[in-house]
């Protein structure tokens, strides 16, 4: 009997624990039932709809690009694309073989098409180009029912209408690469059809232009597939930009620029700094990099010896010559060293320890003063200036002149040339500066490095009366750029009669009668130019050569001296720059003064400034007549 109770007790507890287990367990799962139901039930629901609900989005049209007039320089056009939905075709590579009948397409781009294919999901749609000609739709359309999975699509393509004229100034976009992925967070650059800027103007305010993304909701079912859509927002698009160029100047300069193999020429608003023209010789077509570059044409373009993927205008950097003895007469004139009216005689040499420095004209000037020495370009009169400013002040007179500075332009890439001192070589070479260096760097050559842009620059602030403007191709870059009168750019304080004596010798230059670039004047009743002529050696001249006069024998191509002119008009009342270099072009006067002065009188006749000036020129030619 005993053993029997024992055995009753023992199950009695043991149904007890199981009951108490299974009651603590149902307990639980009812708690737990309150809290996914009751509690956390709109939380569940929010999750429960994100993995029923996609978002897409959608790429805003970007902004587009004038010119200071209103004409259209950057626009998007329709365009019309193929793509590829893997699930909808029966044999992908049938498919692929027939469409590359109909369409010209690589055999690398199907294997790439196929690869992208095979490796998403069969309902993802995958782009085979985008950048169709209505013919070639047409015929893709006519042959639709032989292609089983493919789509026609109409999209919107970013094109560039002037092609290489202004292709250094826009640059382009194109397709999104992984280091842009890395330092953009936003989801545009995700869409695999978006472009954003490369290079230009189409870079720096490439934020201003991409606009905001616009959103889809769509449901979609347990694999990803998209049922129906839910919402919809467009977003914005890109903000359109206007900048300062002349697009009918722009086109003059480069098709002006074009008879030479490689050239630039700069067209600057003296008063308030507007880069009014850019050009750079040779160019090249933006529109094949939207959809990204064939390695070919790629390869071709960066080993052509004359660069033409590089703007010479703000990346080009080229000994200044004669264009720089201004600045060295200047910071003689400032320093007190000299005055306007201070003489130098010239044999034709100038004799430094046991270094003969010659002057371009053998038999010499005889004695010259400040006026002529610029209109004749006397080297020897400015080693004399060099030599007593010695080149530390001379590199901070040049530096205020914008000479080895940046200045903080729109476009990506800005070189900042180079102005030496004493400390630069130091650092540079671990040699010590030496006298005769100081006289070569006084007439821009040596070590002394100028972009055309600083060339305009620094020929604007000279005939401006002194206000040192700054380059801007999009106004709000500098606060200064608003002020149409240009007084808010601050004063050099450059000496009054030093400066009127400077921009006298540049108008004797043109207009005198011994002037370098007497040949060269401008031809408009009423209006005349100033300017000075430059020509910079690429190699050294040795005592041999110069003996025999071999170095001015005709010689290849690349060791030709470079071509430089800088020159403003109106004389009385200065408000336009131009600044030209031709590379390897022999002689300043006679290859780059004729296409300034071609490029100034076009400049004046359209009056991007509407100054008024060359009507007010030709009313004075009346009265007087």
């Amino acid at each position: 009997m005993r053993p029997d109770l024992d055995r009753a007790k023992l199950f009695t507890r043991r149904a007890v624990v199981v009951g108490a287990a299974q009651l603590a367990a149902f307990g639980a799962l009812v708690v737990r039932l309150w809290q996914l139901q009751v509690r956390d039930g709109a939380r569940y629901a929010e999750l429960a709809r994100d993995n029923r609900v996609a978002i897409r989005f959608l790429a805003p049209p970007r902004g587009r690009i004038f010119d200071r007039r209103g004409r259209p320089l950057a626009v998007n056009v329709p365009t019309y694309r193929v793509r590829l939905v893997r699930e909808r075709a029966p044999d992908l590579d049938t498919t692929l073989a027939r469409l590359a009948r109909i369409l010209p397409l690589p055999p690398r781009r199907l294997a790439e098409v196929r690869r992208q294919a095979l490796a998403r999901r069969p309902f993802v749609p995958v782009t085979i180009r985008d950048d169709l000609s209505w013919e070639e739709l047409a015929r893709i359309a006519v042959h639709l029912p032989e292609l089983p999975g493919l789509l026609l699509e109409s999209a919107l393509l970013r094109d560039y209408p002037h092609g290489p004229v202004l292709a250094h100034i826009l640059g382009y976009v194109g397709p999104v690469a992984k280091e842009d992925l890395r330092r953009d967070p936003d989801p545009l650059l995700r869409l695999p059809e978006f472009r954003i800027g490369k290079t230009g103007l189409e870079r720096t305010y490439d934020r201003r232009l991409r606009g905001r993304a616009g959103r889809v909701e769509v449901e979609v079912n347990a694999v990803g597939r998209e049922i129906r859509a839910i919402s919809r927002d467009e977003g914005e698009a890109g903000e359109d930009l206007e900048i300062s160029l002349d697009l009918e100047l722009q086109r003059f300069c480069f098709d002006r620029l074009a008879r030479e193999r490689a050239a630039a020429a700069v067209v600057l608003d003296a008063v308030t700094g507007a880069v009014l023209a850019s050009a750079s010789i040779p160019g090249y077509d933006p529109r094949p990099f939207t959809n990204g570059i064939d390695a070919r044409t790629w390869r071709q373009l960066v080993g052509n010896p004359l660069h033409p993927l590089v703007d010479k205008c703000i990346q080009g950097q080229y000994p200044p010559g004669s264009t720089f003895k201004m600045v060295t007469a200047i910071a003689a004139l400032e320093a007190g060293l000299v005055s306007p009216g201070y003489e130098v005689f010239c044999p034709g040499y100038l004799d430094l320890g046991n270094t003969r420095f010659h002057c371009w004209k053998r038999g010499g000037h005889g004695r010259i003063a400040l006026v002529q020495a610029l209109a004749q370009s006397c080297d020897v009169y400015f080693y004399d200036l060099a030599r007593r400013v010695g080149i530390d002040a001379l590199a901070a007179t040049a530096r205020r002149f914008g000479i080895g500075e940046r200045f903080g332009v729109d476009l990506p890439g800005e070189r900042s040339g180079l102005m030496p001192t004493r400390a630069w070589k130091r650092r540079r070479f671990g040699r010590p500066w030496q006298k005769g260096e100081t006289l070569i760097a006084g007439i821009g050559q040596g070590f002394v490095l100028a972009t055309p842009l600083q060339l305009a620059v620094m020929t604007a602030r000279l005939c401006n009366g002194g206000r040192a403007v700054r380059p801007w191709f999009v106004r709000d870059r500098f606060p200064e750029a608003a002020d149409p009168t240009g007084r808010s750019w601050p004063s050099l304080e450059l000496p009054r009669a030093g400066l009127e004596a400077v921009l006298r010798g540049m108008y004797e230059t043109v207009n005198g009668r011994l002037g370098t670039a007497r040949a060269s004047r401008l031809d408009l009743p009423g209006i005349a130019m100033a300017g000075k002529t430059g020509t910079s050696q690429v190699r050294r001249i040795t005592r041999k050569e110069r003996l025999t006069g071999a170095y001015r024998e005709e010689k290849p191509w690349e060791e030709r001296d470079h071509a430089l002119f800088v020159c403003y008009a109106p004389f009385e009342a200065p408000r336009y720059v131009v600044a030209v270099v031709v590379e390897h072009g022999g002689s300043g006067a006679r290859t780059a003064a004729p296409i300034a002065r071609d490029i100034m009188r076009r400049t004046l006749e359209i009056d991007p400034a509407e100054t008024g000036v060359l009507t007010a020129a030709l009313a004075r030619g009346k009265d007087r007549g």
